[in-house]
């Protein structure tokens, strides 16, 4: 019985003391409407991280690529501002995460990952630009 509430006290205190410190910036997910409303902003940064033959193939209007893959990846992100909102797509949403999570680390405050990717934006039927 002792282990028991001895087990207790010790999670309640990590729940209690460890999110304490949630005022840290996190990523949030958006749905491909709510992408659509964020870019109706002026202030807002629009980055594609995938590699640039699939930038090619269709992009969101006003995205900028920077390839998550590529050597410079980390030089190319800093050259962004960090106060300002940073939304992210690639694909299907795995390497936007991985470079949201950078981007946290990093002290970006606003970041948004598109969920499902272009794919699913695609999906939607919204509009993609291709490149020439």
């Amino acid at each position: 019985m002792k282990q028991l509430l001895f087990i207790f006290c010790l999670v309640c205190s990590i729940t209690f003391f460890g999110c304490k410190d949630s005022a840290s910036p996190l990523v949030k997910v958006i749905s491909a409407e709510e992408m659509q409303t964020f870019l109706e902003l002026d202030n807002v940064q629009l980055v594609d991280v995938r590699t640039p033959a699939e930038y090619k193939t269709g992009f969101i209007a006003k995205a900028q690529n920077i390839d998550f893959y590529s050597p410079t990846f980390d030089k190319d992100v800093s050259k962004l501002d960090k106060s300002k909102p940073v939304l992210l797509y690639c694909k299907a949403g795995g390497r936007s995460a991985k470079c949201a999570q950078k981007l946290i680390s990093a002290g970006f405050v606003k970041v948004y990952d598109l969920e499902g990717g272009i794919s699913k934006w695609k999906h939607k039927g919204l509009k993609v630009n291709m490149k020439i």
